[in-house]
């Protein structure tokens, strides 16, 4: 699958944090020609790398756009300098906000993965691992609660779930992201990934993926399931199961009844709203038809795309 100029083939992966993107990447890595590894920092280091090339005054003095544009471009190249399989999933929930960039950067379409999870559900699973880490991991306060801390805001359930969801939460930011791209007629370029039909129809899940991206299928496992590429999630995020995968698929999530408040649970009523979706109209624009919803009860507060930082991979 490499091309003319022999790249790489390239795929993205984004979505809603504890939805099963690292899941996900771990059945693609038992497929030998895939790489699927942590949440990378290509899209921040192109982003970072075509801001100081800009407001440079000596490239400003004697612009070089194409060649600016190749250096921009050649981050992911080296970045992957590494691998050896041809076909590459890079992974960071900004790409949903960047999809122009992989279009005018690499000169292909999209195809995003988009893991994504009942809103209530995710709460549930921030908490519940919350409550298995210690106030403090590997030396270091979790990152939400470093975050509530900062924002002195009390340390309770309660907050912690409004933060994730709000305009500045890593919630509140990719399901910004995904509605934004959604508006902007994006919706072709994308594949929602449902952590519930990869939980308990996975052999299904996983062939409709590899129809989304036109591959060749391959036989997973769903018994023998290993996290090659796990991160350091304790000294990085302060949860030091942010990224564990159990060797096999089985659900084991707490009931949301049973975790969040009656107002939490009031608030993610009716927020799955990629689970709506009618079909596009000739341009690919989805319709709006009143199921995006800007917010609800403080939550996931709109945000400028161009300035969103998510965090945790």
């Amino acid at each position: 699958m490499l091309d003319a100029n022999n790249r790489k083939t390239l795929y993205f992966m984004a979505g809603l944090p504890r939805s099963g993107s690292t899941l996900l990447s771990s059945l693609l890595n038992q497929n030998p020609r895939f790489y699927s590894g942590p949440s990378s920092p290509v899209t921040g280091l192109m982003m970072l790398l075509q801001d100081q090339i800009a407001n440079d005054e000596l490239y400003r003095a004697f612009p070089k756009p194409q060649q600016a544009s190749e250096m921009v471009a050649s981050v992911i190249q080296h970045y992957y300098s590494d691998v050896d399989q041809p076909v590459i999933f890079d992974k960071n929930r900004s790409w949903v906000n960047r999809l122009g960039f992989i279009t005018g950067f690499f000169g292909i379409e999209p195809r995003v993965l988009i893991p994504v999870r009942d809103t209530a559900e995710i709460l549930t699973s921030f908490i519940m691992m919350h409550r298995r880490n210690p106030y403090e991991v590997g030396g270091r306060i979790n990152f939400l609660d470093e975050m509530l801390v900062k924002s002195n805001i009390p340390l309770t359930d309660d907050n912690r779930c409004q933060f994730l969801a709000g305009q500045n939460g890593i919630l509140g930011q990719s399901y910004s992201g995904i509605q934004q791209a959604l508006m902007e007629g994006r919706q072709r370029q994308m594949h929602f990934i449902e952590y519930n039909d990869l939980m308990t129809r996975p052999a299904e899940t996983m062939k409709k993926i590899y129809e989304f991206l036109d591959e060749p299928y391959f036989e997973h496992d769903f018994d023998q399931i290993t996290n090659i590429h796990r991160e350091n999630d304790a000294e990085i995020y302060g949860f030091s199961d942010m990224h564990a995968v159990r060797k096999a698929l089985g659900k084991t999530s707490a009931d949301p009844r049973d975790i969040l408040s009656p107002e939490i649970l009031k608030a993610c009523e009716g927020t799955e709203f990629w689970r709506n979706l009618g079909p596009m109209d000739t341009a690919g624009i989805v319709p709006n038809n009143g199921i995006m919803p800007t917010s609800n009860s403080g939550f996931f507060g709109s945000t400028d795309s161009a300035d969103t930082k998510i965090i945790g991979g």
